[in-house]
């Protein structure tokens, strides 16, 4: 997957694919600052899923708030919200995605949904 604007520094082969949701109902700002040169900034809205290339030594901060005001809510390891796709084949020979998030925040339990 490529990032038009703001491309990993390192080498390629390190990243991983990512996936935040944002389940409250306040816009929020994630951001990536632990990694040298690389600075990553997304406006996330309520509900929308934000999916993204990162390494697995960066830290994912969401920053919630109201208007001009922006507070550090949560700090979350990219390891926890890599996503990987496996392909099985249905009962009539055709074949789906299985996209597997690694970790539920909340529960800690492995997230899997089906991808036609």
């Amino acid at each position: 997957m490529a990032q038009i604007l703001d491309a990993i520094p390192h080498n390629e082969n390190d990243a991983i694919l990512c996936c935040y949701v944002n389940a409250t109902s306040q816009i929020q700002i994630a951001r990536i600052t632990n990694i040298s040169n690389w600075y990553f900034e997304r406006v996330v809205f309520p509900g929308q899923r934000l999916v993204f290339e990162a390494l697995p030594e960066a830290l994912l901060e969401i920053h919630s708030g109201m208007m001009a005001s922006a507070i550090l809510s949560d700090t979350i390891s990219c390891k926890r919200l890599c996503v990987t796709e496996q392909k099985v084949s249905t009962e009539n020979g055709e074949e789906d995605s299985i996209v597997n998030i690694n970790k539920d925040r909340n529960n800690n339990s492995d997230v899997e949904a089906i991808v036609a």
